[in-house]
């Protein structure tokens, strides 16, 4: 089982000012995967407590898949890429290029996101945008292939290749 952290970054979920509907709906979705949430926090949208926050999930807790919503655009307060690059030792640019290049086809306005994907150890770290819309379209095109990551980057798969005679 995939053991997985959710955390959404939003000033206003974090004070109880807006309800957040992005990190339910990441949860929801991973059960397709057979990923069980272990964790989940909102907090503000703020670097050093995304970084803090990024190192317990994978340091302290042990977890193979952290997902963040939210703060991935261009706002002053957006820090979540930035967070995150500060935190993991590989990118693995494929997951944001694929979660982009879908969103690219629904609106223009994808090219603005500075969301990431990397890895820390044995967990892999995923940026998604904060709206449960987005969340929905960029998880789509990336849940198929989390498994397999994990196991590779955790030592427990094989080749990434595609098997003969399969598509």
């Amino acid at each position: 089982m995939i053991r997985v952290g959710v955390l959404t970054l939003s000033d206003k979920g974090a004070s109880g000012d807006r309800k957040d509907e992005s990190g339910p709906t990441i949860k929801r979705i991973v059960k397709s995967i057979g990923a069980k949430v272990e964790y989940y926090k909102v907090i503000p949208d703020d670097k050093e407590g995304i970084i803090k926050e990024l190192k317990k999930q994978v340091d302290d807790l042990g977890l193979d898949l952290i997902l963040t919503t939210g703060g991935t655009g261009l706002s002053p307060r957006d820090f979540t890429p930035d967070a995150t690059l500060e935190v993991i030792e590989r990118e693995v640019p494929g997951l944001a290029e694929a979660m982009r290049a879908k969103s690219l086809k629904k609106t223009s306005r994808a090219m603005l996101t500075r969301g990431l994907a990397g890895t820390r150890a044995n967990s892999l770290i995923v940026n998604l945008p904060g709206s449960p819309k987005a969340v929905r379209e960029c998880l789509e095109v990336i849940l198929d292939v989390l498994p397999h990551a994990i196991e590779i980057l955790q030592g427990r798969g094989g080749e990434c290749g595609r098997a003969e005679g399969k598509g």
